[in-house]
């Protein structure tokens, strides 16, 4: 996650930024307040019973996007122009960041994004039977 942070600024900051290697700075601060925060709220979800996890790790993980937008506008980014679905679905991202899934964040993230997708669908099916459509009553 932090990692993503300071590639989220340094991709969006503009190379001729005077105090780029500061900003890079603020840029892994934050990164690391969005582990600890981001980290919390994975916790929170992951360990809540499946019918009480009404959002998802990507969803978690996606409010993070808060962060480097704070270093971007704070270093006088200009925000980028965005397609009509990106504005209207992802509102308060103005640079573009949001991760179209946790793999984009980091590629480890892919297997247990999956896994836990699996195991959610499992446990739901399992306590409420397979539901109408094929296969189901």
């Amino acid at each position: 996650m932090a990692g993503w942070v300071v590639r989220c600024v340094a991709g969006a900051l503009p190379l001729e930024t005077p105090d780029r290697l500061e900003v890079l700075a603020r840029a892994e601060a934050a990164g690391r307040a969005a582990c600890d925060e981001v980290g919390r709220a994975l916790r929170a979800l992951l360990g809540a019973d499946v019918d009480a996890q009404h959002s998802t790790p990507l969803s978690v993980v996606r409010a993070a996007v808060a962060y480097p937008t704070a270093v971007l506008e704070a270093a006088g980014v200009a925000p980028v122009a965005r397609d009509r679905f990106a504005q209207e679905r992802f509102p308060a991202d103005v640079y573009g960041l949001t991760p179209a899934s946790l793999a984009a964040v980091d590629p480890a993230l892919a297997e247990p994004a999956i896994t836990w997708g699996a195991a959610k669908a499992m446990a739901h099916r399992r306590r409420h039977g397979a539901g109408p459509g094929p296969g189901g009553p």
